[in-house]
């Protein structure tokens, strides 16, 4: 719980990062390779939304050259929330005790992934932010920069946060955590996906920490992001807040 990180953590366990892909057919071998590189005793799962442009293919001949590649092979495009819990369940059943969140067109860096491991040894989540002191984002507009930047103030204003970056993806997360903040229970998809998680392992009072990274825009393929995924993190956010401020209010519990 959170109690300034004083409490004694056991150890980590295996890592399981998860990739979750839809029509990223260039990058997921590069994003593979980078990844065991970097990390060379975790595992990988690919999430793959049945990418028409054969991405589930190719995921699967890494896999077969590869033991410590996995691939999790989905009906349809589900959006980004539900192939991270897809894949958080798998990570639990099989036993892991670190699961990863990491995008696979290379905006998170492989690279900066055993700095969020080393921090994860005195938390229970650990967040890879770009906009703490050291963390930075390479090759975005400015209008992205200003609507991840405004998102992430929104959502810590009105969700009463402390953490700098709440919409960020790059992620480390204890099982255990994962288990204590009620993933049946999570209905967002898109951009709140990330807000939602973080203010479930804040508000149980789980120990977050934010370690700064460099964000780098993707190279290759086509962004996701587009404007119903802003619409729903908008009133979903904006629901949130308000449903917690009347229970403060009441004095109820916020669920």
């Amino acid at each position: 719980m959170n109690d300034g990180g004083q409490r004694r953590y056991g150890p980590l366990g295996r890592a399981l990062v998860i990739i979750p892909t839809y029509n990223e057919a260039e990058n997921i071998k590069p994003i593979v390779t980078r990844v065991r590189t970097a990390v060379p005793d975790a595992d990988i799962l690919v999430a793959d939304d049945n990418s028409p442009d054969g991405t589930g293919k190719i995921a699967d001949e890494l896999a077969a050259a590869d033991s410590q590649v996995q691939v999790l092979h989905r009906q349809g495009k589900e959006g980004l929330g539900a192939a991270y819990l897809a894949g958080f369940r798998w990570g639990i059943e099989h036993g892991y005790g670190v699961l990863v969140e990491m995008d696979a067109d290379g905006s998170h860096q492989p690279e900066e992934l055993p700095r969020l491991l080393t921090a994860l040894k005195g938390a229970d989540l650990v967040l890879g932010s770009r906009w703490v002191p050291g963390g930075r984002v390479v090759n975005w507009p400015k209008s992205r920069e200003m609507i991840s930047r405004g998102g992430s103030t929104y959502s810590r204003l009105l969700l009463g946060l402390r953490t700098r970056d709440v919409t960020g993806g790059y992620r480390a997360f204890r099982a255990e955590t994962l288990q204590g903040i009620g993933l049946d229970e999570v209905a967002s998809q898109g951009y709140c996906f990330q807000v939602d998680l973080a203010r479930r392992t804040i508000d149980a009072g789980y120990h977050v920490v934010e370690v700064p990274i460099t964000f780098v825009d993707r190279e290759i393929g086509d962004s996701k992001m587009s404007r119903d995924i802003l619409v729903e993190a908008l009133w979903r956010v904006t629901a949130w807040g308000v449903t917690a401020r009347a229970n403060r209010v009441l004095g109820r519990k916020s669920s």
